[in-house]
């Protein structure tokens, strides 16, 4: 018999993630591998790019994974996020007949016609539910209310649809099966912020390589969702302009960059050395990426609504490499004025592992940990043996691996993204329901058309002479005898 556990890819601009754990009963989990792979050649801004790179970069993770785990791997759960994640409310208004009492059909209603709105070239990755407005009142569980007039108000989640589409289909070419796809920026928030931040208003800030993401939340529900094409690459390319290999600048920037630097502690004449030939001024090297800093804090809290700035009782929390960065705590108090801001090296639960990747602690790993938490089903194959056919890449597992399809409104405001053998199911008996519908409207309809009929004929001139004329010889017939 198999062991079971669980595999995770994250999709990241600089490096390709894939992880394998277990999950305890006493809710830690263990990690036992972590792999990586370059994917800067076709990954750029958290978005596929290249099709082909990006399924070889998969198939070389698989390939890691399956050889430390001596193991075959059925399935995986997917992280996605990038530039164009964006949040839009919107609206669903419902008159109801007299005064009725809300219905979880009627709540359920709402959701579908949300879950159906179209946008150009959008796809809808989640909704969120924010709340419903009953009558002139906002509730968050509507069901058993009475009133005349339902309002669901709903946070979608949007993606650009090509971006949807590559995923699959560097999938499908690598013949890789996706167990469940997630929203990365929600499950890292689940991961890394806890209840109580939630529930006061937070704004999450996951600083990246080549993006950076906000995530705002308040009373317990996410509230805004946004992507920044602004990371710490963008201060490696700036300080190129000193005259320095990207790979310099990368290096200088890991050693020597700070978020903010005090100008009376500032040493003017200092020199930051490039190699033993060279060296640039400290003075140029720190305007320029304080400069960059102070755009992107600036960039990430225009993100937060306005009528959420001033209820973030949480206050902020930073994650991600660029959270690493001295002074950067400094930074964004500054900018936002709020005092409260905590840097989350590492997630909320107890992770077992002997990875330094993983017992860094540096913020880097959060997201592909909070994946993983979130998957629920095996994706353990047969273990690989001694024998030379043994070693093949066709092995099944004995252990069902699939669940049944999910309904959206189950999973609404969690994060989870219908693949596309999820979606066409979910089509497919949404269409097998309406076909029901259609023909039992069709039949009650035939009912009601015998019925009418009936009754016209009933009602008909002829038919009431007749009935008259019977009743008149009836009545006739009695008198004679």
């Amino acid at each position: 018999m198999p062991k079971e556990f669980i595999v995770a890819i994250e999709l990241g601009s600089s490096k390709m993630t894939g992880i394998a754990g277990q999950k305890n009963l006493d809710g830690s989990i263990t990690v036992l591998a972590v792999v990586q792979e370059n994917s800067s050649s076709c990954i750029r801004k958290g978005v596929i790019y290249n099709i082909d790179k990006t399924g070889q970069c998969l198939i070389n993770i698989i390939k890691k994974l399956k050889n430390i785990l001596q193991q075959d791997i059925t399935q995986v759960y997917v992280g996605v996020g990038g530039r164009s994640i964006r949040s839009l409310k919107n609206v669903i208004v419902k008159d109801l007949p007299g005064a009725s009492i809300i219905s979880q059909d009627m709540v359920n209603e709402l959701m579908d016609i949300n879950r159906n709105m179209t946008y150009p070239d959008q796809e809808i990755l989640d909704a969120a539910t924010q709340e419903y407005k009953i009558d002139n009142q906002y509730q968050i569980d509507p069901v058993g209310i009475q009133c005349n007039h339902l309002e669901g108000i709903f946070l979608n989640i949007l993606w650009r649809k090509n971006f949807y589409n590559n995923i699959n289909t560097c999938f499908e070419n690598a013949n890789i099966s996706i167990a469940e796809m997630y929203l990365a920026p929600l499950a890292m928030a689940d991961s890394v912020l806890t209840d109580s931040e939630k529930r006061a208003g937070c704004m999450l800030v996951d600083l990246g390589a080549d993006t950076t993401t906000v995530s705002v939340y308040y009373k317990g529900i996410l509230r805004h969702l946004s992507v920044i094409p602004l990371g710490g690459n963008n201060i490696t390319k700036d300080l190129t302009c000193l005259q320095l290999e990207e790979a310099d600048a990368e290096r200088m920037k890991l050693k020597f960059a700070k978020a903010y630097t005090d100008i009376a502690n500032m040493d003017q004449t200092l020199l930051y050395p490039v190699d033993k030939d060279r060296s640039v001024e400290s003075k140029k090297f720190i305007e320029i990426v304080e400069a960059r800093v102070e755009e992107i804090v600036e960039n990430a809290w225009f993100q937060v609504p306005a009528e959420f700035s001033d209820k973030l009782m949480g206050g902020i929390i930073l994650t991600g490499g660029g959270s690493n960065m001295p002074e950067i705590d400094k930074v964004f108090k500054n900018h936002t004025h709020i005092d409260k801001v905590r840097i989350a090296k590492f997630v909320t639960m107890t992770v077992n592992s002997k990875d330094p990747k993983i017992n860094n602690r540096n913020g880097m790993m959060n997201t592909i940990l909070g994946l993983l938490a979130k998957g629920d089903m095996n994706c353990a194959g047969n273990e690989f043996g001694q024998d030379l056919f043994d070693n093949i890449d066709n092995h099944t597992s004995t252990t069902d691996t699939h669940r049944t399809t999910r309904n959206p409104n189950d999973t609404a405001g969690s994060g989870v993204v219908q693949t596309e053998e999820i979606k066409k199911k979910a089509e497919e008996e949404a269409r097998r329901k309406k076909e029901q519908e259609e023909e039992e409207a069709r039949r009650l309809a035939q009912i009601e058309a015998e019925e009418e009929a009936k009754r016209r004929k009933e009602n008909s001139l002829v038919h009431r002479f007749m009935r008259g004329f019977k009743k008149f010889v009836k009545d006739t017939i009695s008198e004679e005898e």
